[in-house]
Formats: C-alpha cells, structure tokens, sequence
C-alpha cells in the first residue's frame, strides 16, 4: 500500500524527494490523504478528512494548526525545530545592528534629501548627530529562550535540556529570572514559542526594569510582546529600538520601530532544510510508527527487532492503559516481542511488535478501549 500526502502550500521540492514516488502520491489536490504538509496556511477552518494519520508543519509554529482538535483523535502534529535556526540567526544579527546604529532612520532621512550634492553634504553633518548608536561590545544581550560579537549573553529559558546546555558557549550566563534578565540587558530578543504563558510576556513592567535606551527584538511572534506597552516605551523615549517580524498599523510607521515582513524564515535554504525535516519526519512515523518532533504527543522510537507485525495506539495518558492492551492482544492470541509506552502531558503514545496476525476485529477491539484515541497497523509502504 502507498501513501497520500495532502500539501496546502508549496512545498520545497527537496523536501518532497524525501518521499519516494513509488510508494507516495504527494499532491495539493488529493482525496483521502493519510497525511497533510502545510508551511502557512490557516487549518483552523480547513476539514481534515478521517483519513488523516499526521500533520506536518515545514517550519516551526504550530499557530496555524487545530492542535488541541488533532490531539483529541490521537493524530501527532510535527514540526521543524531547528531547521531554519540560521536563517532567524543571521537576522538577528543583522537587527542588532540595526538596533544600534539607526541604520534605517538614517537611510530614510537621507532619501528625503533635495538640492545639489554641496547641499546635500551640508545638510548630512548638520543633522547626522541625530542617528548617533553605540556600538556592541561591552553591552549585554538577553536571550529568551536560549558570546556573541564581544557582547555578554545572558540565556533564560526554564526548559532548557541538558543537552541542549552542553552546546551553549561557556561565555553565556544564566538569568535567574525573566526580571533579572531584564534589568541587566541592554538589548532583550525574544526566541519562545507562542503559547499561554508566553503571550504579553514583555509587558510594560518588565520594560521598565530595562535600562534607559534598550532595544527589543522580537523574531518569535507578535503578541508575545504587549504591542500597546511597546509603543508607550518607544513614545516616551525609555526604549531606543523596537525591531519585530510583525508589522501593524501601530508600529510599522514609527519612528523608532522596524518592521519586517515576516522574513524570519525566508530564505532557500531554511524552507529546504524545513521541508526536509518534515517529510524525513513524516515517513518515519507512516512507515515505522515512530515520534520524532511532535508537539502534542512524547517522543517514541522503536527499532524494529523482532515480531511480525507493529501496532500504534496514541491514547490518554491514564492508568492501565498498557495493561487493557496487552489483555486485548492476548485475546487475539498476539505473544509481544517488544512494547513502548511514552507519555507527554495528557497524551501517550504506545508501539507494540508482536508475533502472530492483526485483522479488522483486532484493531477495533483496541480502539473501543476507553481512553484510546487512534489504533492502526503499521505496514512499510510498498
């Protein structure tokens, strides 16, 4: 059996050669998809057919997709993490500068010059002390959500995992506090993902700790900064730069702000690199069962060493759910060679090998069980 696989969006064509045309049938106009791939476009109000065993974002936010409705029937949303980590990287870098040097007033200003060159040249050492910046090295940059350019870093991020923390250069310091962070940096730029706690998260109290002539850069999204406070931070002068990803009728004339369009991500390499992270992802869970960067439910790996056949039950995470399952294929006469159960939150994910012969009845019999949201045999694609 192949595999259909519903893409919303252009898709790099990189990415989609990670899934052989031999056994997948990948298109934007495809009926009852085993899968979906989607960049950006909005899931919200889209039907996502029974079919649907994944959903795939090429890319790392997830705020386009029913997250919470696909969890419910058992259907694992994976993104990119990582995958265009350098393209958000030199962005960054570029802002700092920015962030620094006024280089965007500065150009706008000299756009609006008039005269010949000589007036042109007396009106630039007039009004040039008008753009004065100061430069990195020396000052401290916060990053929330974990040094650079002779810069001292502070890193918060609560999550952080001790892998992650061996790669982090020496020379980075943890806050304590997201208010710490605040008042010892200079610059604060924002890495977290959009969820609850995160919403409003530099709010008007926090850019009070800052110190007087900061700058905020914002790559994440929108609402994580409180939009209303930024303005009123930048009107008074207290903060020097706002530079965002965003922009809206309130900031992107702003003479202190720089909006951009949503660029972030937006370069060859990051929608190639998301691409293939997404579809390398994807195969594996349809032909394998196994989890790798989801956002709703653990990760699960599994290495296929013995039984002759692989079941995948996603399920919710409450007591003797393993047990109903293994009583469920003892009854079928099933003997398990191996079992995997991961839990993540409310949800949990198991992978049974298993010597003997699933059918119909079997699998609706583990589906029927109280708590268990999806059930399928896993076959690798013909």
């Amino acid at each position: 059996m192949g595999f259909r696989i519903l893409t919303l969006n252009n898709i790099s064509v990189r990415g989609l050669e990670r899934l052989p045309r031999e056994s997948y049938e990948v298109s934007g106009e495809i009926g009852k998809p085993h899968a979906v791939m989607v960049r950006s476009a909005d899931m919200h109000h889209t039907p996502i057919a029974p079919s649907v065993l994944a959903v795939a974002r090429a890319g790392a936010g997830v705020n386009n997709i029913p997250v919470d409705s696909l969890s419910a029937r058992g259907i694992p949303v994976f993104n990119s993490p990582g995958a265009n980590a350098n393209a958000v990287k030199e962005l960054v870098l570029s802002a700092l500068f920015l962030a620094a040097r006024n280089i965007c007033q500065a150009w706008a200003y000299t756009r609006t010059l008039q005269g010949d060159d000589a007036a042109i040249d007396k009106a630039v050492e007039a009004h040039k002390k008008e753009f004065v910046g100061f430069e990195l090295p020396e000052r401290t940059l916060g990053v929330i959500g974990l040094g650079a350019l002779g810069m001292k870093v502070l890193g918060y991020d609560p999550q952080i995992t001790v892998t992650r923390a061996w790669q982090l250069s020496s020379s980075v310091q943890q806050a304590l506090s997201l208010d710490d962070m605040f008042a010892r940096a200079d610059i604060i730029s924002v890495h977290v993902p959009l969820l609850e706690g995160t919403r409003g998260l530099v709010d008007a109290a926090r850019l009070r700790l800052m110190r007087p002539g900061g700058a905020v850069l914002n790559f994440a999204r929108a609402p994580i900064v409180n939009e209303r406070d930024m303005v009123a931070a930048l009107d008074s002068g207290r903060l020097r730069a706002y530079i965002c990803d965003f922009p809206s009728n309130a900031l992107k004339d702003h003479p202190r702000a720089i909006t951009l369009p949503h660029l972030g991500a937006s370069t060859v390499e990051a929608e190639d690199n998301c691409a293939i992270m997404a579809a390398d992802t994807l195969r594996d869970f349809l032909e394998h069962g196994h989890i790798r960067n989801s956002v709703n439910f653990p990760e699960a790996v599994l290495p296929r060493q013995g039984g002759s056949i692989r079941i995948a039950i996603a399920n919710r995470n409450v007591p003797n759910m393993v047990g109903q399952i293994s009583t469920c294929l003892a009854s079928a006469g099933l003997n398990i060679a191996e079992l995997l159960n991961r839990s993540l939150r409310e949800y949990a994910y198991t992978l049974v090998d298993a010597e003997g012969s699933a059918d119909e009845k079997l699998m609706q019999a583990l589906r029927s069980i109280e708590g268990v949201l999806s059930a399928r045999l896993v076959r690798v694609a013909d």
